[in-house]
């Protein structure tokens, strides 16, 4: 018998990060650990500019109960009777740099990719951009059309 392996997966509560939740709960075995992580951006101030992103220099984030909430929801409804029981990790900070962190003590990695514009992306990055780069273990990046 295997050794029994961690499946972290990031949840946004997109369809593509439903789609990589279903997938991991598909390919656990039993025994597996499959970790659901939602990262909250942390609240951070911005440039106070007219050309800032945030006109009041401020990220809106919501409070921790919603993060919670909408993490354990997309668990349950994505969750199959039967399938392995899943640990709802929220935390605060960059997803792409909490998620490699994560990626440090797994087996596998598996996030949503919802297919930003490749200025966005040179501009911002993306989380799956960053962590099949980043990432210190395997990387299945869920796509617009795999959630369909």
């Amino acid at each position: 018998m295997s050794e029994s392996r961690t499946i972290v997966v990031g949840v946004d509560g997109s369809a593509q990060s439903r789609a990589a939740l279903r997938w991991a709960l598909a390919e656990a075995r039993p025994g597996d650990r499959v970790r659901a992580m939602l990262v909250r951006v942390r609240d951070e101030l911005l440039p106070g500019t007219s050309y800032a992103i945030q006109p009041h220099g401020r990220i809106p984030v919501g409070d921790d109960s919603a993060y919670t909430g909408l993490l354990h929801s997309t668990v349950q409804e994505t969750r199959e009777p039967g399938a392995p029981e899943v640990e709802e990790v929220v935390l605060s900070g960059d997803p792409a740099t909490e998620l490699n962190k994560a990626s440090a003590d797994a087996d596998l990695l598996v996030v949503g990719s919802h297919g930003a514009r490749p200025l966005t992306e040179l501009l911002v990055g993306s989380v799956a951009t960053q962590v099949v780069r980043h990432a210190h273990c395997p990387v299945v990046v869920m796509t617009a059309h795999a959630a369909q």
